[in-house]
């Protein structure tokens, strides 16, 4: 918990105003998200690098909600971005082409042009036929485009494998031994404007170690490209610091700072972050109602009425959250509960082992740390809704996504005439 989420009078409430209260007016299943811990997190992200020559670029794919990307922007975030669709999210919440940046490994045409329209910030650069292809697009657009590198280090994140980008086999970036022939086509690609390095090794990374390995390697790229007389002004650190999830335990964020200082503080770069998770993840909760207290032969389950579809980072990475009563109880200790969702998969489940007492059918429970690639992965598998989402800021609340239930959704599908021809 935080101190956006907190217990008052027994009673879980964000910020100050009483979820209960939400759940009963907006309906559950829903996000509610913090105003003030999203502002608390960028501020002590922004902080940590004082006196630096920074830039922070919410990594948009993390949670794309235009409220919350406003809220960043008001900080004075730029976005990340992997997608068209990502660019015209970031626009519509009022960040500025010139605070974009554009990554991604599958940027096509259409979407390359129009990010040379919006005047973005820059692209990083995931491969040579990328190289190839933007200096087509600004070409025949008329313009120069700043471009930096991705380079794949080949060191491991240590974290899920899933979210582990950074070695050699991956799809990302571009492999230290291929980075001689991607740097000669900057002689021959004049729409290009070559400006520094890029490097993200993994999301949720909660060992700094990696990081240091990392950047050191970039250092490295710096003084050799400089020696050879390439002008390297920018690098792009990414994104990928973690937050301590159910159970977990992580280095002090200051460490994280640290690293950054002694391995490329010293370099005369502007420093470019693309924080996702570090900057929302514990700033969102699931709530939820249990609909049924199962007892089964050897194990108790609490079925709640959100599902893998709302949050799958448990059925996708095994990601355990830390999930609590939302009216605290003075009921002794109850049976251990697997904690699941309605929908037709064993994998949807949420955790198992967890104790929360005072808590069967009908009472609320929050998954929290869920304002990170939860809403933003939903689906509506199973036929279900895409539920609302909540921002709190003080004493107010607005429902920043309405919830999409399944009349609007079959609205969005046609049937063909010839689908209604019988075989025979």
């Amino acid at each position: 918990m935080t101190e956006s989420f907190t217990y008052v009078n027994g009673i879980l409430h964000a910020e100050q105003v009483d979820v209960a209260r939400i759940a009963a007016e907006v309906g559950t299943p829903c996000y509610i998200y913090s105003a003030e811990r999203l502002r608390h997190n960028y501020k002590e992200f922004r902080d940590a690098f004082a006196g630096m020559d920074i830039h922070i670029h919410y990594a948009n794919k993390a949670n794309p909600n235009l409220a919350v990307t406003r809220v960043l922007a008001a900080c004075g975030a730029g976005a990340d971005i992997t997608s068209g669709g990502e660019l015209e999210r970031a626009l519509a919440a009022g960040i500025k082409g010139q605070n974009i940046i554009y990554s991604g490994v599958g940027k096509t045409e259409v979407e390359i042009a129009a990010a040379l329209k919006a005047d973005i910030y820059q692209f990083n650069v995931e491969s040579m036929p990328e190289l190839h292809a933007i200096n087509k697009v600004a070409a025949q657009m008329g313009k120069k485009t700043a471009v930096t590198l991705r380079v794949n280090p080949d060191v491991s994140a240590r974290t899920y494998k899933k979210t582990s980008t950074g070695e050699l086999g991956t799809k990302f970036g571009i492999d230290m031994v291929q980075l001689e022939e991607a740097m000669a086509l900057f002689k021959t690609l004049p729409a290009l404007d070559f400006k520094g390095f890029q490097v993200h090794i993994g999301s949720h990374v909660y060992d700094y170690e990696p990081f240091r390995e990392a950047f050191l390697k970039l250092a490295e790229l710096t003084h050799a490209w400089r020696a050879r007389g390439y002008t390297v002004e920018r690098l792009d650190l990414g994104g990928g610091v973690g937050i301590p999830y159910d159970g977990q335990s992580l280095a002090p964020f200051a460490d994280y700072a640290r690293t950054v200082r002694e391995t490329v503080g010293n370099l005369g770069c502007q420093i470019a972050f693309e924080p996702g998770r570090r900057l929302v993840g514990d700033a969102g909760i699931l709530l939820s109602r249990v609909t049924y207290d199962k007892q089964g032969h050897s194990n108790r389950f609490l079925i709640l009425d959100a599902g893998m579809n709302d949050l799958i980072r448990p059925a996708m990475y095994e990601a355990r959250h830390s999930i609590i009563p939302v009216k605290q109880s003075g009921a002794e200790q109850t049976a251990l509960a697997d904690i699941v969702g309605p929908v037709c998969e064993t994998s949807d489940l949420f955790g198992v082992d967890y104790r929360l007492p005072g808590v069967g059918t009908g009472d609320l429970v929050a998954i929290l740390q869920a304002g990170a690639y939860g809403a933003a992965m939903a689906s509506t598998y199973n036929g279900r809704a895409l539920i609302p989402e909540v921002m709190v800021s003080g004493n107010q609340y607005a429902v920043v996504r309405r919830r999409i239930a399944i009349q609007e959704q079959i609205d969005w599908e046609s049937v063909p005439d010839w689908a209604n021809v019988a075989t025979h």
